[in-house]
């Protein structure tokens, strides 16, 4: 599946827009938002509690490039993130949307894809966020 998602003219249509967007701190903040709204809607519950954590967690990592907190992620990686939350918010993509419970499978797989892929990367956004967050008393 995860190659068909990747060939689809929905996904390089999504690609081709990532550049646009990671180098627009105002488009990086809008597509977050957008993104929390369709999860919100989505009502992402139970078993899917994993897929909506890494959502989150790559909402967090845009975020953190965006205010320039967090430069430390590769270009390349930063547009494969992006793409893949530009193809998330997208209500017309492979599997679309407005089909219910199968709607989301597509969106569900890509992200897996993304997270797997760009696992080192992503482990260094945490290490670093974990540290942002740690008060260092003494």
């Amino acid at each position: 599946m995860i190659s068909r998602i990747l060939q689809s003219i929905f996904f390089k249509s999504a690609t081709g827009k990532a550049g646009r967007y990671a180098k627009n701190s105002g488009r990086l903040f809008q597509l977050a938002k957008e993104v929390v709204g369709k999860l919100q809607r989505v009502g992402v519950k139970g078993n899917l509690s994993e897929f909506q954590h890494s959502v989150q967690l790559l909402i967090r990592m845009v975020r953190a490039y965006a205010s320039g907190q967090y430069r430390h992620l590769p270009w390349k990686s930063l547009l494969s993130v992006v793409a893949v939350l530009i193809y998330f918010v997208s209500p017309l993509d492979l599997i679309p949307d407005f089909l219910p419970f199968v709607g989301v499978t597509d969106d569900i797989a890509l992200v897996v894809w993304l997270m797997k892929t760009l696992s080192d990367d992503i482990s260094k956004f945490g290490a670093w966020e974990k540290q942002e967050k740690t008060i260092n008393i003494g």
